[in-house]
């Protein structure tokens, strides 16, 4: 069997996750179903429409009846409304029975007397001021609002959030000092005194992804957009680095932020935004080829990052009736291997990527 990722027990032993069917476990318990697909609370949030609370209520429902029993949110999904929504759920579920990411980086506070309420990207967020904050301090002042928010006993794991140079800008290196200085200092203590199980970060960038790997001890790295059926950048540095230091990998963003699920003239998108002409011919191409085997090319981008030993769970993005039921569909439709030979035949994905058989 294949070491797949590593928590610290609350003793502070170090244990292997070696499950191929359960793979991103909790060392206190054991997780009965499967957990290699996550849910990914950012559209409780309001990320992309108005999601009422009754509409959040029936996709954690939905994700719950679909046997979905990981679930990953952040202080930032909608200024605390998806931690809120997602506590509100999960606190009539048995804790033995799912894994809880949030992640740290932001801590809010109430605006001031006549302060313009900058939303963010969010449609309807709480109205309230992020403060960007990666130092100890920050850290704690972000898990204890977190904790209020969810309101459930514990938290499995906390991932330091969008440490990236797209997101920073120039003060990319000042906060990268915070969150590898105090901000791990401050994480590397709750692990070890078992207030969270594992530790690690919510990443947009293949090359700070493998940086944060060798800099510190991390569980767990979540990588958006850069391991995906349509593209894989993270193959030249951080699946390798993630491989050697024994990292657990938690795939996201694999449908490019839509354009994997439909075309831009139907509304999909890559990297939240218009997507360039390579990658719109690209993406075609990939959706021609799994149309000639009859397989959704969002399955096949479901279950490919699954393939390489680093990646231990998928998380999608759920924020319409049906989405989580269909993303389960999908993770177990068969595909056959001769859609992946084709895929590497025509230059479609990388010929050193794992493909799953």
């Amino acid at each position: 069997m294949r070491r797949r990722g590593r928590i610290r027990t609350r003793k502070g032993h170090e244990e292997f996750i070696v499950q191929h069917h359960s793979p991103v476990r909790s060392t206190r318990r054991a997780i009965p179903l499967d957990t290699r697909l996550g849910f990914g609370a950012s559209g409780l949030g309001t990320l992309t429409w108005d999601v009422t609370d009754d509409v959040a209520q029936a996709l954690l429902e939905e994700a719950w009846t679909a046997g979905i029993r990981y679930f990953d949110t952040s202080p930032l999904y909608g200024f605390g409304l998806s931690e809120l929504r997602l506590g509100r759920f999960l606190r009539d579920r048995p804790r033995e029975e799912y894994l809880l990411s949030t992640k740290i980086g932001r801590w809010f506070r109430a605006p001031a007397p006549g302060e313009t309420l900058d939303r963010g990207g969010w449609v309807r967020p709480q109205p309230l001021v992020p403060v960007l904050d990666y130092t100890y301090d920050g850290v704690m002042r972000a898990l204890e609002q977190s904790h209020n928010r969810l309101g459930v006993s514990s938290i499995d794991m906390v991932l330091i959030h969008d440490l990236d140079r797209r997101n920073l800008g120039a003060d990319f290196d000042r906060h990268y000092r915070d969150a590898t200085g105090s901000g791990y200092r401050a994480l590397d203590e709750l692990r070890r005194a078992g207030v969270v199980q594992a530790i690690g970060a919510g990443i947009n960038e293949a090359d700070v992804a493998a940086d944060l790997v060798r800099d510190l001890d991390l569980d767990l790295v979540m990588l958006a957009g850069r391991y995906t059926l349509l593209e894989q950048p993270a193959l030249d540095a951080f699946l390798p680095a993630a491989v050697e230091r024994k990292v657990g990998v938690i795939a996201v963003g694999v449908f490019n932020s839509g354009i994997l699920l439909k075309p831009p003239e139907q509304g999909g998108t890559y990297d939240y935004g218009a997507a360039p002409a390579d990658v719109v011919e690209r993406a075609r191409a990939m959706a021609d080829a799994c149309a000639r085997f009859d397989i959704p090319v969002a399955a096949a981008a479901l279950q490919f990052p699954l393939a390489h030993p680093a990646v231990q769970a998928v998380v999608v993005g759920a924020s319409r009736p049906g989405s989580a039921r269909q993303a389960a569909a999908w993770m177990g439709l068969p595909i056959p291997e001769a859609l992946w030979h084709e895929l590497k035949a025509r230059g479609l994905l990388a010929a050193n990527a794992p493909t799953p058989s």
